[in-house]
């Protein structure tokens, strides 16, 4: 890599040290010598200059993107350059052509290199119910610091839902909701609200209590996990695919999927170059496993594609993959 002319002002400045007389007690810190090196070309904010870019969820909840690194990046690229950067480290920048970054994020991600996207970061402020943000923390690879209903008091927010989006539990599923209460069945959900009306009844309990004296970090244990809790939420590019990858899927309980809609519409401007590869080899791809591949094999020489398990489970899954492959 060519040396930077060091007698140029604009390349490099040079920083003055104070070097402490011997013996004295000055701190390390002061004895090295801090080159700034500027932007060699212009530079745009990929969040547009906003200090944040938030969307509304629910009635009480919503989900803002607060920062992102890097934050600042060269004029008509986007954060894919910090990709492209850290994969071909030893050529600086890296390549110069949309069209070459482009193919190198989906050679990474198609081949799983993920380090890569971990030079990426996101800080998102999030607000939802607690029931979700309990499956939210089993993603532990990011930073998390939440509303601390010890040392504040517990605001008067609770999630619910319509009677007509109340579901049944899936027959399939042990963890899932399935198809929703008819029209017929309007009595079993209206009781489930009024269910709801009366968790949220404690809430003036709560109030009384902390009137009288009860501690806060006492209080709040018998409120709902319909509450809402807040926490600011930082995690890599990488770990964040990880976890939209998860929550995105139909599978997932319907009160995420909607906050992890949210956070890949955030980040689709940001990073399009790795959206797009992410939406091609993870969101709409299909996975085979040894036994599918082996009963593709089968139907091209006349056998029936039946997959070789009596787990019904996995038949299921091999069905609604013959489905979208149309085979």
């Amino acid at each position: 890599m060519p040396e930077r002319d060091q007698s140029s002002a604009a390349a490099a400045r040079i920083h003055p040290i104070v070097v402490a007389p011997s013996g004295s007690t000055a701190s390390p810190r002061q004895r090295f010598a801090i080159k700034t090196i500027p932007f060699e070309s212009p530079v745009h904010d990929v969040m547009n200059g906003a200090q944040r870019q938030e969307i509304k969820i629910h009635d009480h909840g919503f989900v803002a993107l607060v920062d992102a690194m890097p934050r600042l990046v060269p004029e008509g690229q986007t954060a894919d350059s910090a990709i492209v950067q850290a994969a071909r480290v030893s050529y600086g920048q890296g390549t110069k052509k949309v069209n070459e970054d482009r193919g190198l994020i989906r050679y990474l991600l198609r081949h799983r290199h993920t380090t890569p996207f971990e030079m990426v970061e996101f800080k998102f402020h999030i607000a939802m119910p607690i029931f979700i943000a309990r499956q939210w923390i089993r993603h532990r690879t990011a930073n998390v610091n939440e509303y601390s209903a010890r040392y504040s008091v517990v605001p008067d927010t609770f999630y619910r839902p319509s009677a007509e989006s109340v579901r049944k539990q899936s027959k399939s599923n042990r963890q899932g909701g399935a198809e929703l209460f008819g029209p017929e069945e309007h009595i079993t959900a209206e009781a489930f609200l009024k269910y709801l009306d009366d968790a949220e009844a404690l809430y003036a309990r709560y109030e009384k209590l902390l009137e009288s004296g009860v501690s806060r970090e006492l209080a709040r244990i018998g409120l709902p996990v319909s509450a809402y809790t807040q926490w600011y939420w930082k995690c890599d590019l990488h770990n964040t695919l990880r976890f939209l990858s998860l929550r995105m899927d139909p599978h997932a309980q319907e009160e995420i999927r909607i906050y992890a809609e949210a956070m890949y519409q955030l980040l689709e401007p940001i990073v399009p170059l790795t959206i797009e590869a992410f939406r091609d080899y993870e969101m709409e791809s299909v996975r085979l496993t040894r036994l599918e591949i082996e009963a593709l094999r089968a139907q091209r020489e006349g056998g029936t594609g039946e997959l070789a398990t009596d787990n019904k489970r996995e038949q299921d899954e091999w069905r609604e993959k013959r489905r979208i492959l149309g085979v």
